[in-house]
């Protein structure tokens, strides 16, 4: 069924569209923050053995050892200095091409799917540096961790900021670009694609603009999670060039690898002589800044020598099959689902919040 933008669709101003993205997506992304904190522990944990492994028992550990805000909501102000201007670019960026494409009258079903692509490209301007600052304060936790030797030490989110600029330049805040918008982009347009769709079809179903809590939630959740469970395989092998454990010397990776620099690594006590392992590990170990969404290789998963995508989904179907592009498609469809639910639930509240307060005539809204 194609959906139409004149089936009584409304277009409220920009200006509401973007502040209602910022809201409801930075929102998202806080209540989620936690699980993301545990899942950048499992992936980058330099130990061995791993010091974190089932996702109730690291959230215990690091709740128990650390508390909340140093520990499982760490790297939180990076992440909301990221997620409210990034969120804030990719609606207004996704209002503004759909409403043109329709105009001109593009397929809907493209419309939707190329404005999530564009919109994507244009906020990751934003994210991606905060997600190189966010994942590794989110590793390291608090300064000075006892608990924890991630290879990272910084006092918070400037100083981070300062010593990667000084230490490793400008464009190591932007690592893993390439790679991030392999996964985000298509993840972006399918979900905003489903998404529009889902909505279309409620509020037939219900024949009002008006299709309650529950369904609101309900579209959202699906949209996102079944753009969630399609993209997995891409990012099966996003999460495997970031975190498997490079016999690569780090001075011949790819500008493309988060990687840990050798100066940011913490220099063990003189009376207690690193673990020759452990240590090793930590310098060549890149982190995975992806969703929680895909589980680590299984053990004695072949490594990925090249840094390109596609070449990786071959290596994985040729040696795993199918199944080793959709592993860990379970815990990436529940948390795609919830925080596409809650930051779309929030983008419609408050939008509808927005135009209560200061109403809008429908002649200008049409612009």
């Amino acid at each position: 069924m194609t959906i139409s933008d004149g089936d009584g669709e409304r277009r409220p101003p920009y200006i509401y569209s973007m502040l209602a993205g910022g809201l409801g997506g930075t929102t998202g992304d806080m209540l989620m923050h936690s699980l993301d904190t545990v899942k950048t522990r499992q992936q980058g944990d330099p130990h061995l053995p791993p010091k974190y492994t089932s996702l109730g028992s690291s959230y215990y550990t690091i709740w128990r050892q650390e508390g909340i805000r140093r520990g499982l909501y760490g790297g939180w102000l990076p992440a909301m200095m990221g997620s409210f201007p990034g969120t804030v670019l990719f609606f207004g960026t996704y209002e503004w091409s759909k409403r043109h494409m329709l105009d001109y009258g593009v397929q809907a079903h493209l419309s939707y799917l190329t404005a999530g692509f564009i919109g994507d490209l244009a906020a990751s301007i934003v994210y991606v540096p905060s997600e190189v600052l966010k994942t590794r304060l989110q590793l390291q936790g608090r300064f000075n961790n006892p608990y924890f030797k991630s290879g990272y030490n910084y006092k918070g989110t400037f100083d981070a900021a300062r010593t990667i600029v000084r230490t490793e330049g400008v464009s190591e805040l932007f690592s893993g670009y390439k790679a991030t918008l392999y996964r985000d982009l298509p993840f972006s347009a399918l979900q905003f694609m489903f998404y529009e769709q889902f909505q279309h079809w409620a509020r037939e179903w219900k024949d009002s603009r008006d299709i309650g809590v529950r369904l609101e939630l309900l579209t959202g959740a699906a949209g996102g999670g079944l753009a969630g469970v399609i993209t997995c395989p891409l990012d099966v092998v996003k999460t495997r060039l970031q975190t498997q454990i490079d016999p690569v010397p780090v001075s011949h990776k790819s500008k493309d690898r988060v990687k840990l620099d050798s100066k940011s690594i913490i220099k063990e006590s003189p009376a207690k002589p690193p673990n020759p392992v452990s240590s090793a590990n930590a310098q060549i170990r890149p982190i995975s800044t992806s969703s929680p969404s895909t589980s680590l290789p299984r053990p004695g998963a072949i490594p990925l020598d090249e840094d390109s995508i596609f070449k990786g989904l071959r290596l994985i179907y040729k040696t795993e099959g199918i199944g080793g592009w959709f592993r860990g498609v379970g815990p990436r469809f529940v948390w795609t689902s919830v925080q596409s639910g809650c930051m779309l639930f929030l983008y419609q509240t408050i939008l509808r919040q927005l135009e209560t307060w200061r109403p809008v005539e429908r002649q200008d809204m049409s612009h």
